[in-house]
């Protein structure tokens, strides 16, 4: 998927010299670098180094050549640009899949990221590959992509734990704590423990939850917000009330399920994201039970989707928008020879709306802890 950031690189006057390329009747080819040299009555080295931005040609020279590339829809090899070391003003975004709310609000963030400079956005998934197939399928594109077609790439939750390129490269939301790439990442542990402590306000105490997928980062960290809340909070560990949801809709259900058919359920599920979250409030209402009444919900994300669910969702805000375009700045301060932080974690913030209720005969009062 390519998105174009409708960038108008070729604003030049108009010359009576350009030389009109003749008309015919047959099937009209891909114009080449010769024809660019033709119409613009130039040669081809003079037309390549206009392409390559290299000094040596007179502006008056250069605006021709340029005139002759917009009026030709003259578009030079990406993959042979970036072989000659000229930038190819593109910016490369791999993604696991384009399936979810999350891949889409990642997708947005980058895409207003680039919005207003001179690069564009291509866009990769993988398909649902195996996490094995899909650690290969980064290497290999990272070796594709990097120092050719792209000027430099953003990996989103990568499997691969390194990449072997020189090439500026920044992972968001990567699959391990430690990386060897630039990262930035979420403040899962502390988003979590934030929603367990606001479930304890309201008094729940047996509060389950709907993992997400074991092997990501994310997903650890969340499971660890859950666990060290319950220690904070002096809640008994019940190993009954942890359930897999894998982070969708589906899992989320059939989680839900397990702990509502428990002889003593829970009186909230917190799930690990929202997705898995709109599950749970399925397999609740088919089972005959009003939300936030009977049954308190809690996600985490806040995907677009929460706050129109039937009750809206209360969830973490994790800002996927903001991390998309935190890893966007930090690329291109890598494409730029600039230095950057190593990791950079954004906050989380819990948002509160419909989904959630006090336990009956409790009153809500501040936490302490």
């Amino acid at each position: 998927i390519v998105i174009d950031n409708d960038i108008s690189c070729y604003s030049v006057p108009q010359f009576s010299s350009i030389r009109p390329m003749p008309e015919t009747t047959q099937h009209r080819t891909k114009p080449t670098i010769r024809d660019v040299a033709a119409a613009a009555q130039v040669s081809v080295p003079t037309v390549s180094r206009v392409l390559n931005e290299r000094y040596g040609v007179a502006p008056a020279t250069a605006a021709r050549v340029r005139q002759a590339i917009a009026e030709l829809g003259y578009e030079s090899s990406l993959a042979a640009r970036g072989m000659r070391g000229a930038r190819t003003g593109v910016i490369g975004l791999i993604m696991p899949d384009m399936d979810h709310s999350y891949a889409v609000e990642v997708i947005k963030g980058v895409s207003r990221a680039v919005t207003g400079t001179d690069y564009d956005l291509l866009a990769m998934t993988s398909g649902r590959k195996s996490p094995d197939a899909r650690s290969l399928w980064e290497q290999q594109q990272i070796a594709r992509l990097n120092g050719t077609i792209v000027d430099g790439t953003i990996v989103v939750v990568p499997d691969a734990g390194e990449f072997r390129t020189d090439y500026p490269l920044v992972t968001l939301d990567p699959y391990r704590q430690s990386t060897a790439h630039p990262a930035v990442i979420g403040a899962n542990r502390e988003g979590a423990m934030a929603a367990m402590r606001y479930l304890a306000t309201l008094g729940h105490r047996r509060i389950g939850f709907v993992t997400g997928i074991e092997h990501l980062q994310s997903a650890a960290r969340r499971r660890q917000g859950y666990d060290d809340a319950l220690a904070e909070l002096s809640l008994p560990f019940d190993a009954n009330l942890v359930v897999a949801g894998e982070f969708v809709r589906e899992g989320g259900y059939v989680a839900a399920e397990m702990l509502l058919a428990l002889d003593d359920p829970p009186t909230a599920i917190f799930a690990a994201n929202d997705d898995s979250a709109f599950g749970v409030m399925d397999a609740a209402h088919d089972a005959g039970l009003h939300i936030p009444e009977d049954l308190s919900v809690i996600g985490f994300d806040n995907v677009p989707e929460a706050a129109v669910a039937q009750p809206p969702l209360t969830t973490l805000d994790q800002s996927i928008g903001a991390m998309a375009e935190a890893a966007v700045t930090m690329l291109m301060e890598l494409i730029s020879g600039n230095r950057v932080l190593q990791r950079q974690r954004v906050s989380t913030r819990l948002i509160v709306r419909e989904s959630c209720a006090p336990v009956a005969g409790h009153s809500v009062r501040p936490l302490t802890t």
